[in-house]
């Protein structure tokens, strides 16, 4: 028996001596004022640790309550909540055990024409550090009543389940008594009271005069809710930066402090942009014009998963890295480059009535490409060159989706007609053939004319197009299947038109 015990407290034990040698490399490491630890007191010593740890708890804090105020999943909501109590405890522990009257002391400082420069035991530079600890957890605090309101509005978007007693007994079911209460599991997202959201095709297509028919009749998908947060709350979440600035500036390593914004935004950046290494080996590439280099990803990427819900005010990861400009932007219309990779595949996504084609080259440089395609086999440069859209909206409409499914009459080679998509390879070059139309607002969006609008309407039915010939090399692929590449832009066609744009017209 007495063995069992001892299996029992060994890991507390051991635990218990990790503890105490990481606080005592931490007090050697991390003391602000000194750079021969014996020659200070142990009290400052455990001052400049503790500290340093609230500060860097507080800063954390921060980062996770502006995450939640924008995420609608309860569970982080109901999260920062319980840790702005535990911090505030925290906080306010170390300070009581510093000196018992940091109110009246920090208030002092705050507003007195001749404020405190030290008290023992602290000095100047601590006592700089504790009132900005009291001030910023002081102003956090005022958060808590509106992280309450802000929770019971999450409710109303996902599921707020039962936390855990505190003493860890059980509780069953007030209506089935044999069935146990489900426990929430904060780290995981919140179950959305929308559930059994159908998988469905979510691809955005523009069909003008004509009805898409859909997968489930009658269907329509859950609206995700725009959530903005308080400006009472970012207003208090400012001012307790501040403070904390102010603390973390009295340290000689201030700039070693751990910033979990940058961290969150360069952890973004290497998941879905290119590396900088990458755009430094290929600089005499990107020194031409109408040359670029971009990071193709899959298609998953920007697709919310089911059954969840997202802030629809917030950028996704489309917004955030937006597919590259080819050309001049004529005002808001700005032709890109809308590649993604599907299933091991480059696929030109369907955007409205956009469409385009694609074809792999061979092992061509792209410096070796221009206008005129010499170094393109002779089929393929005749049809990428001579290919005529059509000018009627309808047409153009059934042009587009005979080139998505691949039953367009026009033949790459043989057997293969022009296609939107192709294998992904390296060390390949491929060529697209990209058109691009910013329709009208009053058509796109089946607006009806009022008699008033019709003195406008060769203005109303203005519309920006694009056509060009733009050549890609995919010059490295991640592990996740997504490939790094540069594109030059060899060709910028005339403006395709539509001709019958006014036959769409619906008149009041």
């Amino acid at each position: 028996m007495k063995y069992t015990f001892l299996v029992f407290l060994l890991p507390f034990y051991l635990l218990a001596n990790i503890d105490s040698a990481f606080a005592g490399k931490a007090d050697l490491q991390s003391s602000p004022n000194s750079v021969i630890p014996h020659q200070k007191s142990t009290q400052v010593e455990s001052f400049d640790v503790v500290s340093r740890r609230l500060l860097t708890g507080q800063v954390n804090l921060i980062f996770r309550i502006e995450q939640a105020l924008i995420d609608p999943d309860s569970n982080k909501m109901r999260a920062v909540s319980g840790q702005l109590v535990t911090q505030t405890v925290a906080v306010e522990s170390f300070l009581k055990h510093q000196y018992a009257y940091q109110i009246g002391l920090c208030d002092q400082n705050q507003g007195s024409s001749v404020p405190v420069d030290s008290i023992p035991p602290l000095s100047g530079s601590n006592l700089k550090i504790y009132c900005s600890l009291y001030n910023s957890s002081r102003e956090l605090a005022k958060l808590t009543p509106l992280l309450d309101v802000l929770l019971s509005r999450r409710g109303e978007l996902t599921v707020v389940r039962e936390l855990p007693l505190v003493s860890g007994e059980k509780q069953s079911d007030l209506v089935l008594p044999m069935s146990p209460v489900s426990r929430p599991n904060l780290h995981k997202r919140a179950t959305a009271h929308a559930i059994l959201e159908p998988d469905v095709d979510k691809t955005a297509s523009l069909f003008i005069g004509k009805n898409k028919k859909k997968a489930i009749a009658n269907y329509l998908p859950p609206v995700q809710p725009a959530i903005k947060p308080p400006s009472a709350a970012l207003t208090i979440l400012k001012n307790a930066e501040k403070f904390l600035a102010t603390a973390i500036a009295e340290f000689p390593d201030a700039n070693n402090f751990h910033n979990p914004q940058k961290t969150a935004a360069e952890l973004d950046r290497l998941t879905y942009d290119i590396y900088l290494p990458e755009k430094q080996l290929y600089q005499k590439l990107l020194s031409m014009p109408n040359t670029g280099i971009y990071r193709v990803l899959s298609y998953q990427a920007d697709l919310r998963p089911l059954n969840t819900v997202e802030n629809r005010s917030q950028k996704n990861v489309l917004g955030r890295y937006p597919f590259p400009v080819l050309v001049e932007p004529k005002g808001d219309f700005m032709p890109n480059l809308p590649l993604q990779i599907v299933k091991g595949k480059f696929q030109l996504l369907p955007q409205g009535v956009n469409y385009g084609f694609m074809a792999d080259v061979g092992d061509i440089p792209l410096e070796q490409l221009d206008a005129s395609l010499q170094a393109v086999a002779p089929e393929k440069r005749n049809i990428f060159i001579n290919y005529q859209p059509p000018k009627k909206l309808n047409s153009l409409q059934a042009e587009r989706q005979k080139i998505i499914t691949g039953k367009h009459q026009v033949l790459i080679n043989a057997n293969q007609p022009i296609l939107n998509t192709v294998e992904a390879k390296l060390n390949r070059t491929y060529l697209v053939r990209n058109l691009q139309f910013q329709l009208p607002e009053i058509i796109s969006n089946n607006q009806p004319l009022t008699r008033k609008q019709r003195r406008y309407l060769d203005q109303l039915l203005a519309m920006q197009s694009s056509d060009v010939i733009v050549a890609f090399r995919p010059v490295s692929r991640r592990t996740d299947g997504t490939y790094t590449i540069i594109w030059r832009v060899l060709q910028e066609l005339n403006d395709p038109k539509i001709d019958d744009l006014d036959d769409y017209l619906q008149y009041e």
